[in-house]
């Protein structure tokens, strides 16, 4: 009885260690090497400065949270609005108070208020893999049917920066009302290496 267990056993052991190997041979696909693959023309921060973009030290969260949680190689980056240099918000319902183009750019705005949060967490934003999920909320009337051109601010400055890992899945979604009666918020979920 003793050998018949101990033979299961190193069967059972053998063919683990058959498919973990198989498992290791696997390649990965295409796509996913072109789009993670560390290469030289990787620069996001000298993208940015070609825009004319500086990043700046990020704002303090005004409530009890912080601007950003890292759970292993994930990092949630808390809803920001669009503040301006001088602290002050842009705000008042898009499709109402604001254009679409106006709303576009504060949308644009908060992508470079998230990437100065990203850069003083990271260091270096070459460490950014994806941007996995961007989930934007659009101050608007009932009406208001443009969210998603609107959250394009911020979704065209991510792909424009980082290029293929800047694509990301993403919600655009309207809102009766938004703190401080800010135009738009956006939260993010970046992959890091």
């Amino acid at each position: 009885m003793k050998k018949t267990t101990i033979y299961i056993l190193i069967g059972m052991l053998a063919i683990t260690t058959s498919c973990k190997e198989e498992a290791d041979q696997k390649e990965v696909p295409k796509e996913e090497k072109e789009i993670f693959v560390t290469d030289s023309s990787y620069k996001p921060e000298e993208v940015l400065a070609k825009m004319g973009i500086e990043l700046k030290t990020p704002t303090a969260p005004v409530a009890n949270y912080v601007n950003i949680v890292r759970s292993g190689n994930l990092i949630f980056l808390s809803g920001k609005g669009p503040s301006k240099e001088d602290g002050s918000y842009i705000t008042g319902k898009v499709g109402k108070d604001l254009s679409i183009e106006e709303g576009y750019e504060a949308a644009r705005l908060i992508g470079i208020n998230q990437l100065s949060v990203l850069k003083a967490e990271l260091g270096n934003l070459k460490r950014v893999k994806r941007i996995v999920k961007t989930f934007g909320m659009v101050n608007s009337s009932p009406e208001f049917e443009s969210q998603p051109e609107v959250i394009n601010g911020f979704s065209d400055l991510m792909v424009a920066v980082f290029g293929e890992r800047g694509k990301h899945a993403r919600s655009a979604v309207g809102m009766g009302s938004l703190p401080r009666n800010i135009a738009v918020e956006i939260e993010v979920i970046v992959e890091v290496e």
